[in-house]
C-alpha cells in the first residue's frame, strides 16, 4: 500500500522520491560499480585477442594504466568468477561466459558512443564518456539510446 511519503510530488526533486525507490537506485549503482571492473577487463581481453592474437597481463596493465599486481589480482577474481582462464606467465583467455560478457559490453559501449555522437559530441569525447556511462544504463535506457542512435527517435 502506497503512503503519502511514497507518492511523487515533484519528480525533479530527489528528496520527493520514495525512500524505497531511492534505495533501489543507490543499490543499482553499487551493483554496476562492482561489475564495471570485470566488464572492462573482459572487454579489453577480447579486444587484445582480436587485435594482436593474445592478451598478456603486461598488455592489459599498459592499456588500463595500472600495475602488474593490480592486473594479477583482478585476473584472480575473474578466474574465480569463471570469466577467464590463465596459467602463470601465459596469456589470458576468455571462457564461454567471458566471451558472452565481452560481446554484451562491446555492443553496449558501441550503442552509447553512437548515441553520444548523434547528440553532437565529438567521437573522442564520446568514447571517453561511454566508458563510464555504459556500465550504468538500464536495458530500457540502452534501448532508447539504440533507437535514437539508429535514427528511429527524434
Amino acid at each position: 500500500m502506497e503512503t503519502d511519503s511514497d507518492s511523487l510530488t515533484d519528480p525533479s526533486d530527489p528528496e520527493a522520491r520514495p525512500v524505497t525507490q531511492r534505495a533501489e537506485a543507490f543499490q543499482s549503482v553499487r551493483d554496476a560499480r562492482r561489475l564495471e571492473l570485470a566488464e572492462d577487463y573482459v572487454e579489453l581481453v577480447a579486444e587484445l585477442i582480436e587485435s594482436i592474437g593474445e592478451a598478456r597481463p603486461v598488455d592489459i596493465a599498459a592499456r588500463l594504466g595500472v600495475t602488474a599486481p593490480t592486473v594479477a589480482k583482478a585476473l584472480d577474481r575473474l578466474t574465480r568468477d569463471g570469466l577467464v582462464t590463465r596459467a602463470r606467465y601465459r596469456s589470458v583467455f576468455l571462457t564461454e561466459a567471458g566471451v558472452a560478457l565481452a560481446a554484451i559490453c562491446r555492443e553496449r559501449h558501441e550503442v552509447v558512443v553512437r548515441f553520444l555522437v548523434r547528440l553532437g559530441l565529438d567521437p573522442a569525447t564520446a568514447e571517453r564518456d561511454a566508458e563510464g556511462i555504459e556500465h550504468h544504463v538500464s536495458p530500457a535506457t540502452l534501448e532508447l539510446f539504440r533507437e535514437f542512435a539508429n535514427g528511429c527517435r527524434q
